[in-house]
């Protein structure tokens, strides 16, 4: 098993596919490819579950699983994100792979910009994007350069940690849901009596978690957060949603005064299978920006101000970056256009588009 993992992760894996009845499959530039040619049993498959799975008390409940998350670290290899699941009454596991270095803004290929938000003194940062976009990396790259250029206290609360971070010029405290506090929501309240300058959490999941992150904003931190959202504005629209109908006009400015960036991220395939790399749309809250997220009839305007900013702010839609991956010819322009159709429908299209940075 750990032969296999090695020679998956050397090829650039992202995710391990292991089921009963089935061979070894891993996600490698965003296909799913076999690794080997025998296909495993269903105690082959509860073996390796029980390997993965790091509590003595969890793996003595292993047949009554159904559903199970825990981070597995092989040495010299990586850490991996583990899921163990039932189908058809027996295990598959799925592990996504978390690299033990980690990762930088340049690395990423991502927007300078990020470097202005990462060190910014307080506010709401959202990253989003649909499963298996980087999102998870993009907030470690931020972490990262924070770790790097200020002399800060930086709690995290995951579910599982992924990448750990190792004191540099911060101190970084990481705690897991589960092992470490009982719930995200508990874990972020606790956070923000634990003298942080930066709290980073997972997945905003409900009305509760994003409430505690606005607050944690309002009190002068710097909040990092992520949703599995395709696109700034649908991010935006659906922390919205999570406010009670009588809560959500206050709700709506509270958000729009927290509100420090939202950055949406796809990945695309580079030209000639060299991998892939992110296209990203940043909106920054600007005054302007502010004041149009204030007001639901002015909801339309964001998406024009987003692809206005470009010069003067860095921000930028995901029409403009990737154009300009295209003019560098890192992707074709077929994978522009169906990057820009999956939240076209959605979105209006910024009012201007004549550069050539600005079409892709």
């Amino acid at each position: 098993m750990e032969k296999i993992i090695k020679a998956a992760v050397e090829r650039g894996a992202s995710d391990l596919h292991i089921k009963a009845g089935d061979v070894f499959r891993a996600r490698i530039n965003g296909k799913l490819v076999a690794l080997t040619k025998q296909r495993l049993t269903p105690d082959q498959t509860r073996a390796i579950a029980l390997k993965l799975i790091n509590s003595n008390d969890d793996r003595a409940r292993i047949d009554a699983m159904r559903d199970f998350d825990c981070s597995w670290g092989m040495p010299g290899v990586g850490r991996f994100r583990v899921n163990v699941l039932r189908q058809r009454s027996s295990f598959m596991i799925v592990m996504r792979v978390i690299p033990f270095a980690v990762p930088t803004i340049e690395s990423l290929r991502l927007p300078e910009v990020l470097k202005q938000i990462a060190v910014s003194e307080r506010g709401l940062v959202l990253v989003s994007g649909l499963s298996g976009s980087g999102k998870s990396s993009t907030v470690a790259a931020l972490v990262h350069h924070i770790n790097l250029t200020l002399h800060k206290h930086v709690v995290t609360v995951e579910d599982p940690i992924e990448f750990l971070h190792r004191d540099v010029n911060c101190s970084i405290t990481q705690r897991e849901v589960g092992v470490d506090t009982d719930t995200l929501a508990t874990g972020l309240r606790a956070a923000l009596r634990q003298d942080p300058d930066v709290v980073v959490l997972g997945e905003l999941v409900d009305a509760e978690t994003v409430d505690i992150a606005i607050k944690g904003a309002e009190t002068g931190r710097l909040v990092i957060a992520t949703l599995s959202t395709s696109d700034a504005l649908t991010t935006v629209e659906r922390v919205l949603l999570t406010f009670p109908r009588e809560e959500r006009e206050v709700g709506r400015m509270r958000f729009a005064e927290a509100l420090r960036a939202v950055v949406s991220q796809q990945l695309l395939p580079m030209k000639g299978e060299k991998g892939r790399i992110p296209v990203v749309e940043v909106l920054l809250a600007t005054p302007a920006v502010r004041e149009a997220l204030k007001n639901t009839a002015r909801g339309s305007e964001v998406r024009k101000l987003m692809a206005d900013g470009r010069k003067q702010h860095g921000t930028q839609t995901y029409e403009q970056h990737a154009g300009a991956l295209v003019e560098a010819g890192l992707i074709t322009q077929e994978t522009a256009k169906a990057a820009v159709a999956l939240v076209g429908a959605s979105a209006p299209a910024p009012a201007k588009r004549g550069s050539k940075a600005t079409s892709a």
